[in-house]
């Protein structure tokens, strides 16, 4: 019954995890504009992994994707690669987990290749969950990077400065995300432990023969017609049974005993 629980939460665990890698890739709010030096501002800035938008202060939004893929940093598309590997090894490992499910019998299949598709989902999972800890944080060292260097252009009085932008809430989703997929990754492979049918231990038996060995002999066999008459015989002193002698061999009688 433990091993159908973990099973069944790791499951759940690693859905939930990888529905919040899908949003927040599809999230626009990956960096927003900082308002600290300016909490009052007419026109609301943020980015995510596909498009940029803008927002005004009478509500009006405005959205315009990225057309261009050579242009864009070489970072950021490694995280958008990250996040989409993410994606994909989650859904199949969704797809693997629901026929690995200890509750749901298809066919005759056996338990040990249910265990190697739980592990195989589990494995699928955590890697998942690392695409998407490693996409965000790759994404979110890009923001600090940036933040700092803006910071450092203010203070020098340089003009023209780039807005400085900080970290979205499509960030902390992603975390969750992935640290959720990742733990249902690991309750799937110790579940998988439990799915593994035990090794049938067979003890040697020696088969030792009781008795005295009986040694059989083997003797010519004649096969009767059928047809062949039968052989009169008269009964004799002869054919009488001899007695056993006293040391235990049958005597038997001799030529001159027959009439």
């Amino acid at each position: 019954m433990s091993t159908t629980i973990c099973q069944v939460m790791g499951f759940i665990v690693s859905s939930l995890g990888v529905a919040g890698c899908i949003v927040s890739t599809a999230m626009d709010m990956w960096s927003t504009q900082d308002l600290y030096d300016n909490p009052v501002t007419a026109v609301f800035q943020y980015q995510g992994l596909w498009r940029s938008c803008v927002r005004q202060s009478s509500g009006f939004t405005e959205c315009r994707p990225y057309f261009t893929i050579l242009g864009l940093p070489a970072m950021f598309q490694a995280v958008r690669a990250l996040m989409i590997v993410g994606i994909v090894l989650g859904i199949l490992g969704l797809l693997v987990c629901i026929f690995a499910l200890k509750c749901i019998r298809i066919g005759n299949m056996e338990d040990s290749a249910k265990a190697n598709m739980t592990l195989t989902s589990g494995i699928m999972f955590i890697v998942a969950g690392l695409c998407a800890i490693t996409g965000v944080s790759v994404f979110a060292n890009m923001l600090v990077t940036n933040f700092w260097m803006s910071t450092a252009n203010m203070y020098q009085g340089m003009q023209n400065v780039q807005n400085r932008y900080t970290f979205g809430s499509a960030l902390f989703v992603g975390w969750v995300a992935g640290g959720l997929a990742l733990i249902g990754g690991i309750m799937m492979c110790l579940a998988c432990r439990g799915l593994i049918p035990e090794e049938s231990r067979y003890k040697a038996v020696s088969y030792n023969a009781s008795g005295r060995n009986i040694s059989y002999r083997t003797g010519p066999y004649k096969v009767g017609s059928g047809y062949e008459p039968e052989m009169k015989t008269r009964k004799g002193a002869g054919y009488e049974e001899a007695a056993r002698s006293e040391d235990g061999r049958r005597s038997y009688p001799s030529k001159h005993d027959y009439v």
